[in-house]
C-alpha cells in the first residue's frame, strides 16, 4: 500500500490529469450517457507483469463517482499473467468512460516500473546486491515512480538532493579533489546524512576510502576493476556500481561482490504494462 505522503502526491496529479483531460467536461460522454445509468467494468492484463498504482486509479474514479465500488483481484506487487483479471469496479456509466485513459495511464506506467524492477531484482536474488533506482523519473512523479520500484522489489536510492551527499566529478573539481570535498560536506552536514563519492578508478576509490565516504560508486568501470575495488574497500564502506547496467550484465555486476547496482532505466525508460477496460454491456 502506498503511505500518506504518496498517496497525498497521487491526489495532486490526479486533479491535475483530471483538469488536463476532462477540464469542463467530457463532451462525447456528457452528451451520450444519461448520468443514471451505472456498469460494472474490469481491468484485464494484456501481457505479463506486475501490478502497482491500483490506489490512484480507484481515487480517479471516485473523484468522478463517489458511489464507486471497487473490487481489487490482482493487488498492487501481484505478478500477473496475459488474461488475469485484476480488478472489478462499478460506478456511473458516464464515470467509467471519462476516468478510463487517466486511471489507466497511471497504473500502466506504474505497472511498467515494478515489471522491471522485478525483472532486474530477479536477475540478482542469488547475491547480496540490490538494485537501486536514480532520480531520472518522470518530474513530479518522483514518489510515485519510486513507489513502483518498491513495489516490484527493488530498492530506493535517494529521494532528491536533499536527503543524501552525492560528491561527483563536477563538485570535486571545484572542491579541489575528493578529500577536501568530503570534509567540508562533513563540517556542514548532519552526522546521519550518507555521504557517497563517485569514483572512475581505483586511485580516486582508495581516496574516497582514506577521506571516510559512507558510500563509494564505481562509475563505469569494467568488472575485473569493480572486483578489484571491492577487495581494496573489504567492507569498510558500501559499494555501488553504476553506468551502462543492462539486464545482461548485471549479474556479472553482482558476482563482484558490489553492495548496490543503480540502473536508470527503472525509471526513465518506461515500458507501460498493457491493461484494458471491458465493460459489461
Amino acid at each position: 500500500m502506498m503511505n500518506q505522503q504518496e498517496l497525498e502526491i497521487a491526489e495532486h496529479l490526479v486533479d491535475l490529469a483530471l483538469k488536463e483531460d476532462v477540464s469542463t467536461g467530457d463532451l462525447t460522454t456528457d452528451n451520450l450517457i444519461p448520468a443514471e445509468i451505472k456498469r460494472i467494468a474490469y481491468w484485464t492484463a494484456k501481457a505479463d507483469g506486475i501490478v502497482a498504482g491500483l490506489e490512484i486509479a480507484e481515487m480517479t474514479f471516485r473523484k468522478l463517482d463517489p458511489s464507486l465500488k471497487w473490487d481489487v483481484l490482482a493487488s498492487d506487487g501481484t505478478r500477473v499473467k496475459k488474461g488475469d483479471l485484476i480488478v472489478r469496479f462499478e460506478a456511473s456509466y458516464r464515470a467509467l468512460l471519462t476516468g478510463e485513459r487517466t486511471a489507466l495511464n497511471f497504473v500502466q506506467r506504474l505497472s511498467g516500473i515494478a515489471s522491471m524492477s522485478g525483472i532486474y531484482a530477479n536477475a540478482v536474488k542469488d547475491f547480496k546486491t540490490e538494485i537501486l533506482d536514480t532520480r531520472k523519473t518522470l518530474p513530479g512523479f518522483r514518489l510515485l515512480d519510486k513507489y513502483a520500484v518498491k513495489t516490484g522489489g527493488s530498492s530506493n536510492h535517494r529521494v532528491g538532493l536533499y536527503d543524501m551527499v552525492m560528491i561527483k566529478d563536477n563538485h570535486i573539481d571545484i572542491a579541489g579533489g575528493i578529500t577536501p570535498a568530503v570534509q567540508q560536506i562533513r563540517a556542514k552536514v548532519a552526522s546521519t546524512i550518507k555521504i557517497e563519492v563517485e569514483t572512475t578508478d581505483l586511485k580516486q576509490v582508495q581516496e574516497a576510502l582514506d577521506a571516510g565516504a559512507d558510500i563509494i560508486m564505481l562509475d563505469n568501470m569494467d568488472n575485473e576493476t569493480m572486483r578489484q575495488a571491492v577487495e581494496l574497500i573489504d567492507g569498510k564502506a558500501k559499494v555501488e556500481a553504476s553506468g551502462n547496467m543492462t539486464i545482461e550484465r548485471i549479474r556479472g555486476v553482482a558476482e563482484t561482490g558490489v553492495d548496490f547496482i543503480s540502473i536508470g532505466a527503472l525509471t526513465h525508460s518506461v515500458q507501460a504494462l498493457d491493461i484494458s477496460q471491458r465493460i459489461e454491456a
